[in-house]
């Protein structure tokens, strides 16, 4: 077994030192990469790594000797303290970089869209998390999340374990590496329910909408966001729009975008799907206003949209759970989320006052949401639902979504290349 630990813990993490050391003395040939010290920029979001250097990244750093040695690899166990119920930002960064190990052309697994491999073998993953204290919601979207991922990234079997400070770490360890020797994967887990915010609704005077795509202004993310602001400014609401990926790059925007943040009645998170999750920036930027509301108590809503590129908006789940932990974790009322699927297909961030019909059910959904919220309750059911309803058969989108990436390859020259395996065993 050729095994890789991707550690994804903060600097003075003791629980990360604790597993290193264990792993190591029961796996001694395992390679450990500390992900907060290599060089990984920010996935672009670009596809690049489909389109233009079909399977590599088109940023050459470390995230390019990651994706090599996972691939070589026979195991990746992937260490990370459980962050809103996901991962860490540190490992969140390199996960979203993954996406250059499978084709952009789509499959049905399951009976719903995923994409194809790019590679006739994957390693085996064993995610391991930790908490401060047990918390059950964190803990079902925890494994949620390493389940989805597994089936995306054709990990089999993939194992989650999740530490628990009262027994010994060796002996979980070992429980944990025997289950992966023994092919032990499990279904994945159901997410947990939870309800949206109970407590007295009050209108609302000031919102914020924060953009966490790094197409900005450009994004799908910003056109949906965007649009339900100017609803909200329509009913006599004040409007803000910060873009995560601008906003908190360094410690002095940071602050000031802390400040807005605290200064709104309702926040609303907007947000293209990243290898099931948040992207990186997001996560980090969510970490900071978590740790900034450890010591700042601010009586504030929050809700979430969504979008992905696959069909089916259901992709989108396991993130918007990890929004709801974050805001049960900070303190804010959850007032419920949207979910978009093929949003970068229908929309590919065109305002949608400037689309054809086609923006007509996304405008309603957008307008019941901007009702509900304006008043401080959460969003409706038929938002939510008519948001989500499929604008085209699952055949057709893998029909068309192949034939578009063969198109914007051709533009590069490498249309003949979208199959190609650069990090391929020798």
């Amino acid at each position: 077994m050729k095994p890789l630990i991707l550690d994804g813990s903060h600097a003075g993490d003791h629980m990360a030192e604790k597993l290193k050391a264990a792993l190591h003395a029961q796996l001694p040939d395992a390679e450990t990469l500390i992900l907060r010290e290599q060089r990984i920029g920010n996935c672009a979001g670009d596809f690049f790594c489909w389109v233009r250097s079909p399977g590599m990244c088109n940023t050459d750093d470390d995230n390019r000797v990651i994706a090599e040695k996972l691939i070589q690899s026979d195991l990746v166990i992937y260490l990370t303290p459980v962050t809103f119920g996901g991962v860490s930002s540190a490992l969140k960064r390199a996960v979203d970089h993954q996406i250059q190990n499978i084709s952009p052309f789509f499959t049905t697994l399951g009976g719903e869209i995923h994409h194809q491999r790019r590679y006739p073998a994957y390693p085996s993953t064993l995610t391991i998390g930790w908490m401060d204290a047990p918390d059950a919601q964190a803990e079902a979207v925890f494994r949620h999340l390493a389940g989805r991922s597994a089936i995306n990234m054709y990990a089999s079997p993939a194992v989650c374990g999740i530490v628990d400070s009262t027994l010994n770490v060796d002996t979980q360890l070992r429980g944990w590496l025997d289950a992966v020797r023994r092919k032990e994967s499990r279904p994945v887990p159901a997410l947990p329910r939870v309800d949206v915010s109970s407590a007295a609704a009050a209108p609302v005077k000031r919102a914020m909408l924060l953009v966490g795509s790094p197409r900005t202004q450009k994004s799908t993310s910003a056109s949906l966001g965007g649009y339900l602001m100017k609803q909200l400014a329509a009913r006599g609401i004040e409007t803000e729009i910060v873009q995560v990926y601008t906003s908190f790059n360094s410690a002095e925007r940071t602050r000031l975008a802390l400040e807005k943040l605290d200064a709104a009645d309702l926040v609303v998170l907007a947000f293209p799907l990243y290898v099931d999750s948040l992207p990186a920036p997001v996560i980090s930027a969510l970490e900071r206003i978590a740790a900034h509301r450890a010591s700042v108590k601010v009586t504030q809503n929050f809700a979430a949209i969504a979008n992905c590129g696959f069909p089916e908006a259901h992709h989108n789940d396991t993130a918007l759970a990890i929004c709801t932990q974050f805001a049960r974790q900070t303190g804010m009322n959850w007032l419920g989320s949207l979910a978009l699927g093929g949003g970068e297909g229908l929309v590919h961030g065109a305002p949608l006052n400037e689309m054809d019909g086609r923006a007509i059910p996304l405008k309603k959904a957008l307008d019941l949401a901007a009702e509900s919220l304006a008043d401080g309750h959460p969003i409706p059911g038929p938002a939510r639902d008519l948001l989500a309803r499929p604008f085209i058969p699952n055949w057709l989108y893998r029909l068309f979504g192949g034939f578009g990436w063969k198109q914007q390859a051709k533009g590069y020259g490498v249309e003949k290349r979208l199959r190609d395996r650069p990090y391929q065993k020798s």
